[in-house]
C-alpha cells in the first residue's frame, strides 16, 4: 500500500441508485475529499442520470432494461481507467446492509461469504441484491482486486443485550432472530465526525436522525451505538418514504391469514407501497406532499404520521440515553428540509428545545437557539469515506 497512486474505490448500491468513490491510500486514513466520487439515480426508470464530481452537467443514461444495475456498474468501470492508473486499484469496498449473526467486522469477501450473503437478500431485499451484483461484477472484471463488505449492521454490534434480544422463545436468539440495527456506516461516521466538531457534547447523550428514504435513530453514549430503532430488518422503526416502519404483528398475520396476500405481495407492500407513499397515495418525497399538503388531505396526514413517528422514537431513545444532551440531524432530508427538522423540534417541549429559525434555514451546523435546552446540529454523512477507510485498515493488515 506504499505506491503513491494507491488508491480504493467504494460502491454504495441503492435499490435504485449507484454511489460511488475513490479514495487515495496515503499513510494514515483516506482524505475526506475523494479524487472521484459521483452517483447514478434513477436505475431501473425510464431516465437514470450520471453525476459526478467533474464540472460537466448531469448526463441522461440508457441502460439495458433487463440488467439496469449490471449495465449501471459498467458505466462505472468504463470510467475507472480515466482516474486510476494501471495497478494501483488497491481494493473495493462495499457497503453490504445485512451479515446475518456472523458479519459485523469489514471482511474481505470470496465465494463461501459471497453465497451466505446471498441467502441473506430476504432480510433486505432492497439493497443485497444489488450489492452483491456489485461484487459479483467487479470478481469478474477485476478478479485479483481484493472485494471488501463493510455492513451496515456493525457498528451496533455492541448494543446492550436487552436492546439486540427479541421477547420470543430463546432459540430465536440463537437462531440469528435477533434486532441487528442498520446505516451503521453512517452512525459510524458521526461517531467520528461530530467529536472533531463538538467536542466532548458528543460524547455525551447523543442521537442522531438518519433521515432519508430509509430512516432511523440511534442513541449514542461515548460515541457508541446503545439503541437503535431498526432491528431485524430495514422495516422497522420509523415511517419511511416507501416503507411502513413499526407494525403490530397481527396485522401481518391477519393479511396472510385472510388469503389476500402471499409473502411476496406482502414484501411488496411493506418495502415499497407503505410509508409516505402509502398514506398520501400522491410520493414518498417529502417535498413534494409539503408543496399540496394546503389541498391535500392525505399528503398533510401522511407529513403529520411522518412527524409523529419521529418525535415518538425520540422521545423514547432520550429514555434509554437518560437525558439529551445532541441531536443530530443527517442523510438527505435531515440534511436538507429545513421544514421537517422544524415540525421535529417544535414537538419535543419535553426538552426545551428551540432552534434558531435563520440557522434552521440555511441549513447551519448548529441550528438551536442559544438557550435550547438541547443542542440540536446538522452534519452531513460520509458512508463511502467510513467504509473507504476499513477497507484501507483490513488490506494493511
Amino acid at each position: 500500500m506504499s505506491d503513491a497512486d494507491a488508491c480504493v474505490l467504494v460502491l454504495n448500491a441503492g435499490s435504485s441508485s449507484l454511489k460511488f468513490a475513490l479514495y487515495d491510500v496515503g499513510a494514515g486514513e483516506p482524505a475526506q475529499q475523494a479524487r472521484w466520487r459521483g452517483k447514478i439515480g434513477g436505475i431501473g426508470s425510464s431516465s437514470p442520470v450520471w453525476t459526478d464530481n467533474s464540472d460537466a452537467a448531469p448526463v441522461a443514461l440508457v441502460l439495458d432494461a433487463e440488467r439496469p444495475f449490471r449495465a449501471a456498474l459498467e458505466e462505472v468501470r468504463n470510467r475507472i481507467p480515466l482516474h486510476v492508473k494501471d495497478g494501483t486499484l488497491r481494493g473495493v469496498a462495499h457497503r453490504v446492509v445485512h451479515g446475518g449473526s456472523r458479519y459485523f467486522a469489514p471482511t474481505r469477501v470470496d465465494q463461501v461469504v459471497l453465497d451466505e450473503l446471498r441467502r441473506l437478500i430476504p432480510l433486505a431485499p432492497l439493497h443485497q441484491p444489488s450489492t452483491l451484483e456489485g461484487i459479483e461484477s467487479f470478481f469478474s472484471s477485476h478478479p485479483d482486486v481484493p472485494q471488501i463488505a463493510c455492513f451496515d449492521t456493525g457498528f451496533h454490534h455492541g448494543m446492550p443485550m436487552v436492546e439486540q434480544l427479541l421477547p420470543l422463545p430463546y432459540d430465536a436468539w440463537e437462531r440469528g432472530l435477533r434486532r441487528y440495527g442498520f446505516h451503521g456506516l453512517s452512525y459510524e461516521y458521526q461517531s467520528i465526525a461530530l467529536v472533531r466538531r463538538h467536542g466532548d457534547l458528543a460524547r455525551g447523550r447523543t442521537l442522531v436522525a438518519h433521515i432519508g428514504s430509509g430512516a432511523s435513530l440511534c442513541a449514542m453514549r461515548n460515541l457508541r451505538s446503545v439503541a437503535t430503532t431498526m432491528g431485524f430488518s430495514a422495516l422497522d422503526g420509523l415511517m419511511m418514504g416507501t416503507r411502513c416502519g413499526s407494525l403490530d404483528p397481527g396485522i401481518v398475520l391477519s393479511l396472510l391469514e385472510t388469503g389476500r396476500f402471499s409473502t411476496a405481495r406482502l414484501g411488496q407492500l411493506l418495502y415499497k407501497e407503505s410509508g409516505l407513499l402509502g398514506v398520501s397515495g400522491e410520493s414518498s418525497d417529502p417535498r413534494l406532499l409539503l408543496a399540496i399538503e394546503d389541498t391535500n388531505p392525505r399528503a398533510r396526514i401522511a407529513l403529520d404520521l411522518y412527524v409523529h413517528r419521529i418525535v415518538r422514537e425520540i422521545g423514547a431513545l432520550a429514555a434509554v440515553l437518560g437525558g439529551l444532551d445532541l441531536l443530530v440531524f443527517t442523510a438527505g432530508i435531515g440534511e436538507h428540509n429545513a421544514i421537517i427538522r422544524e415540525r421535529i423540534c417544535s414537538a419535543l417541549g419535553l426538552f426545551n428545545i428551540h432552534l434558531d429559525a435563520a440557522a434552521n434555514a440555511s441549513h447551519a451546523a448548529v441550528i438551536s437557539a442559544a438557550d435550547s435546552g438541547s443542542v440540536v446540529a446538522i452534519e452531513p454523512t460520509d458512508e463511502e469515506w467510513v467504509a473507504a477507510l476499513r477497507a484501507i485498515e483490513l488490506i494493511r493488515n
